[in-house]
């Protein structure tokens, strides 16, 4: 088993589910567990200046060959956390060696399948290698495998002198899938100039387009009558949460929409007659349509009020994050690099917005341009998430070339 792998399997045997709305970060104990090992890991190949802060980040350092110390200094950044959506826990990653193109078989006992009619990307990898789960829990490619790469390139960079490079910084961080992934990140204890994360998809991939983000959080105060004398008294909060929803732009939902297109996403809904709580999340990769969506917001909430009484609806919308884009358009020689470094390694570059967000639109919006890179993975955040071998041994080599870029 090639080193990357070897890592990404020790990796995901952590639990490291981050959780919601927690008051400390890392939110997890097992996020801290795994921050330990990588730090360990990190003295063990001649890292220096590594570090573990409090909350989980783990800084380090590969110095600049002689020569090259007024080159860029080069960040590498992964997180350690996984989606709370499905576990993470006791995860039992199969190896289906010369996938042969067909419907891969998770979990025979539970009838559970990884089908080429459901997820066509599979056949692309005839002849490859796959990791898969075991159809129980996620895999955590999203983002372990990220983290493997980025050890495997910078262990090979230290066993290799001879190779011209600038400062190189590694970080590991937590939280990144509850939104808290930069909450404390220091960027000047990092130190580097700029940065790429190492968190998308199959290989190629290479975003630095993302959506902005907003939360949208309603509530609603009915009244609650016995139903038999309710004639002309009862307030149904529940109705009042569907009416809500039916005033919104019906084609601005996410089953609806792909590639530029942004939507207000119905997330939560909980309630009874007398309260009721909507939680929603708005997105949009162009700032005026943004802008737009969180207006019409505000604006079915203000209509709600004037027809069944101020007060009735209250809203909150909240910014999350915003598209890098604004400042990667800067800096594209990061991209430049990127794309050069694929095309040099033969990997063709996949230059796609990411529907989503991702730590670096924060660290670009902090002073850290960063735009994200490929990590060989799909289908995160559920039972049906896979890797490829082969992908992940060559984005470790795509690190290197891309430090390489920053010699001079």
């Amino acid at each position: 088993m090639s080193e990357v792998i070897d890592r990404f399997m020790r990796y995901i045997s952590v639990d490291t589910m981050s959780a919601e709305d927690a008051d400390q970060v890392p939110s997890t104990p097992g996020q801290m567990s795994l921050a330990g090992q990588l730090a360990d890991e990190l003295r063990s190949i001649g890292a220096q200046d590594v570090s573990l802060s409090e909350h989980g980040y783990v800084f380090a350092v590969i110095p600049a060959t002689a020569g090259c110390e007024n080159a860029p200094a080069l960040g590498l950044i992964a997180h350690m956390d996984t989606s709370p959506a499905i576990s993470g826990a006791d995860i039992h990653p199969q190896l289906v060696k010369d996938y042969d193109g067909t419907d891969i078989c998770l979990n025979r006992e539970l009838d559970i399948w990884l089908r080429v009619s459901e997820f066509p990307d599979l056949t692309r990898y005839k002849g490859q290698d796959l990791i898969t789960t075991d159809g129980t829990t996620l895999l955590g490619a999203d983002d372990k495998a990220g983290v493997a790469e980025i050890m495997t390139a910078a262990a090979w960079l230290i066993a290799h002198p001879e190779v011209a490079h600038g400062k190189i910084c590694i970080g590991f961080t937590p939280d990144e899938e509850v939104g808290c992934g930069t909450k404390c990140f220091d960027l000047k204890a990092f130190g580097a100039d700029i940065a790429y994360t190492v968190d998308g998809g199959s290989l190629g991939e290479l975003e630095y387009e993302n959506f902005n983000a907003a939360s949208g959080k309603v509530s609603i105060h009915g009244a609650s009558i016995h139903p038999g004398t309710a004639k002309g008294k009862m307030k149904n909060a529940l109705l009042l949460g569907m009416e809500f929803q039916s005033l919104l732009p019906v084609f601005d939902n996410p089953m609806y929409t792909e590639g530029y297109e942004g939507f207000i996403h119905l997330d939560q809904m909980s309630g009874t007659v007398e309260e009721a709580a909507l939680d929603y999340i708005i997105r949009d990769h162009d700032r005026a349509k943004f802008e737009e969506k969180k207006k019409t917001f505000a604006l079915c909430a203000d209509f709600m009020n004037r027809k069944y009484g101020e007060g009735t609806v209250e809203y909150t919308v909240k910014d999350s994050y915003f598209n890098m884009r604004e400042v990667i358009e800067s800096h594209m020689y990061l991209i430049d690099n990127a794309r050069e470094a694929m095309e040099e390694l033969g990997i063709t570059p996949i230059i796609t917005p990411i529907r989503g967000g991702t730590d670096g639109a924060r660290l670009s919006f902090m002073g850290l341009p960063c735009p994200n890179l490929c990590t060989g993975g799909h289908n995160f955040h559920g039972k049906y998430e896979f890797t490829c071998v082969q992908s992940m041994e060559k984005i470790a080599e795509l690190l290197v070339q891309i430090v390489r870029k920053y010699a001079n």
